[in-house]
């Protein structure tokens, strides 16, 4: 039986549990004791674990959740600047971008996420791309490219649609709207809501049912029914590429800077 070594990622805090400890949960690691947030590292962990899961035979489903005061904070201001800089790391994140949609997606395991308090940026794509999704109350999902002045990319077009039908998906994707976690299980884009402090177990519940039951029935399901986003690849690649040309304009750097300087941005 092989079985994966998974102490190479760092900012990830990787531990099992469930039935035989079939059960992997993973922590992205909060910078500071705030929030997740994905630097150079932090990226590329959460795009290559998929294909390590996948080849761990001691897995049968796997945990998504977030360190500190919620899921997820997006990506690092200085990986972003770098994007905006630098053509090389933008071709990288590019890459492990599109990696992640499409590792998470071809992970025969089934996935649960398990989200609290924001929810933005690669671990947002991860958390929606979840096989069963579970937001807190205090769950604020936000997909934020717009507001950088970037195209909403990353997992955005290729299932937004799919859960929540193309009107919420452009209302929400275009104008970076937040919603809540009620909201999100009323409109579609999460299997479920809980009450924060149900949050966890909730998780490990489904979890622990999905590793006790026909693996071969479970990991055929998934593939058969990720079949729809597979279809969706081609407007998935797109807006990839949409964002990652953004990255290379004006109005990513009138963003950032809106950010840092924490007022409304003023594109041109």
């Amino acid at each position: 039986m092989k079985q994966i070594d998974y102490s190479i990622y760092d900012t990830l805090r990787i531990t099992r549990r469930g039935p035989n400890d079939s059960v992997l949960d993973i922590q992205m690691k909060a910078t500071n004791g705030k929030l997740p947030t994905a630097g150079h590292q932090g990226h590329a962990d959460l795009c290559e674990i998929w294909r390590d899961i996948g080849r761990d035979d001691s897995v049968r489903c796997a945990v998504l959740r977030g360190e500190g005061m919620g899921f997820s904070g997006g990506g690092d201001m200085a990986l972003v600047q770098d994007m905006a800089q630098d053509f090389e790391v933008r071709t990288r994140v590019w890459k492990e971008a599109r990696d992640l949609v499409y590792n998470i997606i071809n992970c025969d395991k089934p996935v649960v996420s398990a989200m609290h308090g924001p929810a933005v940026g690669a671990g947002l794509v991860a958390g929606l791309l979840a096989d069963i999704s579970i937001a807190a109350k205090s769950a604020k999902i936000v997909d934020g490219h717009t507001r950088l002045g970037v195209a909403a990319g990353d997992h955005a077009a290729i299932i937004w649609p799919l859960l929540c039908g193309m009107a919420k998906a452009k209302y929400y994707l275009m104008l970076c709207e937040p919603v809540s976690g009620e909201e999100a299980e009323r409109i579609g884009l999460v299997s479920l809501c809980v009450d924060d402090d149900k949050l966890l177990d909730k998780a490990y519940e489904v979890a622990d049912k999905l590793a006790a039951g026909s693996q071969t029935a479970i990991r055929w399901t998934k593939y058969s029914l990720n079949n729809w986003l597979r279809q969706a690849g081609p407007s998935f690649d797109t807006s990839l590429a949409l964002e990652f040309m953004g990255f290379g304009g004006p109005d990513v750097r009138e963003g950032v800077n809106s950010i840092k300087e924490k007022r409304p941005p003023h594109f041109g």
